[in-house]
């Protein structure tokens, strides 16, 4: 079974007890007493998988908003309230969910915009539609509007909330698992490719470039063999001739 950390946050009065206790315990609280810090624990099964959840409903008095910051870094999934019959309440939360972004350093964080007393219809200072808008501002956050006295859209909530981390762990983990896996190839191609370096660095200093053969190689000429003079054939003395005719003869 895992453990999962849930902080509830939003502005005093905006039933943030009424709805972890109706989550909690199935009881409905119809009397207001302001929150410093209570704690919850609550066991459940989300798509098969048993969770026992960690609730933490905080204060949303200003002398304790000091001790949001602790909350939402122990936190990992948030359920932000507002009161449909108090327009500023909402207003609050863009101020709380911006330090839920800047402490975790990141916007994809699991959380649930919660919309808490519908059922005081004569009292709306904010309709659905105003939830929705922030919603979509908050990169599709999901939205309920819920009724802590009627127990409307309260699971719900909770249970999405628990939906992401789980979603989120499980990504988490892939991503793990696909590093861990490129790293074991990089260590398993590494060792190969030094061999075969190694390898063609010795067949490199192993060559050694023989002289170009010649195929049709000189012929020695023949000496010649020197005839004494005495052997020798008497030569013919040259004569100039002129003739009649005035030409040069050669004989």
């Amino acid at each position: 079974m895992r453990d999962y950390k849930l902080v509830v946050l939003g502005a005093g009065g905006v039933g943030k007890s009424c709805l972890t206790v109706q989550f909690v315990q199935g009881v409905y609280i119809d009397t207001y007493d302001p929150t410093i810090e209570d704690s919850y624990s609550k066991e459940i099964e989300v798509d098969g998988r048993a969770c026992n959840l960690e609730i933490l409903d905080t204060a949303g008095v200003a002398q304790f908003t000091a001790m949001r910051e602790l909350y939402i870094k122990n936190g990992q999934g948030f359920i932000l309230v507002y009161s449909v019959a108090d327009k500023k309440s909402l207003e609050e939360l863009l101020t709380i969910r911006e330090q839920i972004t800047r402490i975790k350093g990141t916007s994809n964080v699991p959380m649930v915009l919660v919309g808490n007393k519908c059922d005081l219809t004569e009292e709306r200072e904010l309709e659905p539609e105003d939830g929705i808008e922030v919603s979509k501002q908050w990169n599709k956050v999901p939205f309920y509007e819920t009724s802590a006295m009627y127990r409307m859209n309260v699971d719900d909530a909770f249970v999405d909330v628990v939906r992401q981390i789980i979603r989120k762990e499980v990504m988490q983990q892939q991503n793990s698992e696909q590093e861990e896996q490129n790293e074991k190839i990089t260590d398993f191609q590494q060792p190969l490719q030094t061999q075969r370096s190694q390898q063609l660095l010795t067949k490199d200093r192993s060559f050694t470039p023989q002289a170009p053969q010649n195929n049709n190689p000189t012929q020695p000429k023949p000496q010649t063999e020197a005839i004494p003079k005495s052997q020798q054939a008497p030569q013919k003395s040259a004569t100039t001739d002129s003739g009649s005719d005035g030409c040069c003869i050669i004989s």
